[in-house]
């Protein structure tokens, strides 16, 4: 296995602390490495692979998809995915789906979703709320919304545009928006998972739903990591009985499918 890694690693990008483990097949919740050596895939592709590796009903559904069509452009009409949008807007009670192929664009598709309302209402320099330790991605755009300094090394400048606030704090949101008509929306996960597990109170999920209500703000619910039933249903913020204006997807939408997706309200 050595081998194989010192032969591969001089032409991949180092873009991740690599562990000496070169993974070869899995079933279900195991993997092997090249040599054989099994472990308990503890990770799942970073909270990807919802369905285990080699799931019985995923893998010949994409060998029958792949083995018909692979890709035909959105200039024509696609029976799967409107089958899909149609099973994402009835378990989110929302209006309409975009999709992608990550759950980075589907955060930058939901950034500048707001934006754009923003323009529509004649706001000329929109503004996004956002929230302290929170993780959107590595675009330039998502990663000026992430709320890490380490991240942002290296990148400047970042995209402006972005308030930032500390999560279970509703004061603390209507001290920074006081008095600015600028404001379009409020973008956040339920449960941050990059600067530690940082979980959103139900009280203050109801609490800012009420005040985007007030304001005519989006409230944006990046579900990419904690949607598709990972905290027991089908996404996280149903917990708080609120519902977003935009939700992005991706992850588990596709078990390791590279998707996305941005769910909209009749608001977006």
């Amino acid at each position: 296995m050595t081998a194989l890694i010192e032969a591969a690693s001089p032409h991949v990008m180092n873009t991740y602390g690599r562990v000496p483990i070169a993974l070869e097949r899995g079933q279900g919740c195991r993997v092997w490495d090249v040599n054989g050596k099994e472990y308990l895939d503890a990770l799942g592709g970073i909270a990807v692979n919802t369905l285990g590796h080699n799931h019985p009903q995923l893998v010949p559904a994409l060998c029958d998809q792949i083995g018909k069509l692979i890709h035909t452009s959105n200039y024509y009409h696609i029976p799967g995915q409107e089958q899909l949008a149609a099973k994402l807007v009835q378990l989110s009670g929302m209006s309409k789906v975009f999709f992608c192929n990550s759950g980075l664009e589907a955060n930058e598709a939901a950034l500048k979703i707001a934006r754009k309302y923003g323009v529509d209402r004649g706001i000329a320099k929109p503004q996004i709320v956002v929230y302290e330790k929170a993780f959107h991605g590595r675009s330039i755009a998502t990663m000026s919304a992430t709320g890490n300094p380490k991240i942002h090394s290296g990148f400047g400048p970042l995209v402006e545009g972005f308030i930032r606030v500390p999560i279970n704090d509703i004061a603390a949101i209507k001290a920074a928006t006081e008095g600015n008509p600028d404001v379009v929306a409020v973008f956040f996960e339920t449960i941050q998972g990059e600067g530690g597990v940082n979980p959103m109170r139900v009280e203050y999920l109801q609490q800012l739903r009420q005040l985007c209500d007030e304001r005519q703000w989006l409230m944006m619910i990046d579900e990419v990591q904690c949607g598709m039933g990972r905290t027991g249903k089908w996404f996280s913020h149903q917990w708080a009985g609120i519902m977003p204006d935009v939700m992005p997807l991706a992850k588990g939408l596709g078990s390791g499918v590279p998707i996305g997706a941005v769910v909209a309200g009749p608001r977006a």
